[in-house]
């Protein structure tokens, strides 16, 4: 490996003009200063040579004041990639996945600016138990690999985990991208990493989730740009539970917002809320605009889920959402003390689902739930555990689609209505006509 170790700290370290082949990894270790990597003036490439073996093309561990400006990573995939598996739930994903672009491992004051990163097998940028780290202005090409099956393992895209705090991701752009975008993620025993900001970044293309916040606190997810999320579909993994999400939940999230994000063509929910609590997802749209048959893996809007057994799904503000032309229906909530306020969901329930059948779909999710596939807004018993609807406000929303006049809000068995207070809503049967 090429070793820069504490001699250059406190240096400027300018990369070859060019592309430089690399077989093993660039490190950079922890020193007495800061630590700048700086493309040449004619631009520099690290590449990954077909015998290349380690963590990242560029490893930094330990460093303080570390940055990396406008380099390019060709992480060679065509020669270089196999399949993995996703990473069993006791190992850290910087210690399970080698051939990734940029690894950074307890780094405090990380700026990662203006980068290309193409052609990696495995993450394109991966920090781990770091602080105060900035990703900005950077593009995220062709990257991730496939387990034994042929389907998306996660890899592709940017990870933060292990408890990193402080960080930022803003005004990049990711292209096909097989596995998740944007995420952070924590091994359910470790820290969770909190105080972040993914804003006004685009994810055209991605077989599992555009944006996941997992395992954190206080994290906003605003003004972002989702395309074409949940395709190709033969890389979904439909086996591992990897339904494609426009912006996803994992964990215990809690005190985070998501707002004013745009998601078009998904696959998928437009908003998974599996473990997040005491936040709030405002003024987002997602817009599907063909049939049921284009979205295989299609679903309701936005969803509420309890997995983690470490929260309770409580005090959610969902307002001002637009929701359109979803395969199932809008709104599906658990939990209490839920404010649902000022939504616009249009042509719900494209699959148009009847009692246990729809247009050529299977529309039947159980026994004692008849109405969850073909309602509009539904207050559910549970999820992953038992916790009823209850204490909810549904105020001056509007619910349209297939006999969405009759389905307008549906309850599970179970459910208290008494509890749930409907002010205002306004629910139209309409079809929107699609190719």
């Amino acid at each position: 490996m090429l070793s820069v170790a504490g001699t250059l700290a406190g240096r400027d370290i300018v990369l070859k003009p060019g592309v430089t082949v690399l077989e093993r990894p660039m490190v950079i270790e922890a020193g007495e200063g800061a630590v700048r990597v700086v493309a040449a003036p004619g631009g520099s490439t690290l590449r990954a040579g077909a015998g290349f073996r380690g963590e990242a093309l560029l490893v930094a561990r330990g460093v303080k004041d570390f940055s990396v400006e406008g380099v390019q990573f060709d992480g060679n995939r065509g020669q270089l990639e196999r399949a993995f598996p996703i990473a069993p739930y006791d190992k850290a994903f910087a210690e399970f996945y080698p051939l990734n672009g940029v690894l950074v491992e307890g780094c405090e004051g990380v700026i990662l600016r203006n980068l290309v990163v193409r052609n990696v097998v495995n993450f394109a940028v991966l920090v781990s138990r770091s602080r105060r780290v900035r990703i900005q202005s950077s593009r995220v090409e062709d990257s991730g690999s496939r387990d034994e099956a042929g389907k998306n393992n996660t890899t592709g895209g940017i990870l933060l985990e292990e408890g990193t705090k402080d960080f930022e991701v803003r005004f990049v752009k990711l292209r096909g991208v097989r596995g998740n975008g944007i995420w952070t993620h924590s091994r359910y025993e470790s820290p969770r990493n909190e105080d972040g900001l993914i804003q006004e970044n685009e994810v055209n293309g991605s077989a599992r989730d555009a944006i996941q916040v997992g395992h954190a606190r206080n994290v906003r997810v605003v003004k972002n740009v989702m395309f074409h999320i949940g395709f190709p579909v033969e890389l979904v993994d439909v086996a591992h539970g990897g339904i494609p999400v426009g912006i996803d939940t994992a964990g215990n999230v809690e005190d985070s917002v998501y707002g004013e994000n745009l998601m078009q063509e998904v696959n998928g929910k437009c908003v998974d809320l599996d473990g997040f609590h005491h936040g709030t997802v405002r003024a987002n749209r997602c817009v599907n605009s063909k049939g049921a048959a284009a979205y295989p893996q299609g679903h309701f809007g936005i969803v509420l889920n309890n997995t983690n057994p470490d929260m309770r799904s409580e005090e959610i503000v969902i307002e001002e959402n637009e929701i359109e032309g979803m395969k199932y229906g809008g709104i599906f909530l658990i939990g209490r003390g839920h404010v649902v306020r000022r939504n616009r969901m249009r042509f719900l329930n494209t699959a148009e689902c009847t009692e246990s059948h729809g247009k050529g779909f299977e529309c039947f999710y159980g026994e004692g739930e008849p109405d969850l596939l073909r309602s509009g807004i539904y207050l559910g018993k549970g999820a992953e555990r038992p916790d009823v609807a209850r204490g909810i406000l549904l105020e001056d929303n509007l619910v349209t689609g297939y006999r969405m006049k009759e389905r307008c809000v549906g309850f599970s068995p179970g459910v208290d209505r008494a509890t749930v207070r409907q002010v205002r809503n306004v629910c139209v049967d309409a079809e929107r006509k699609t190719k």
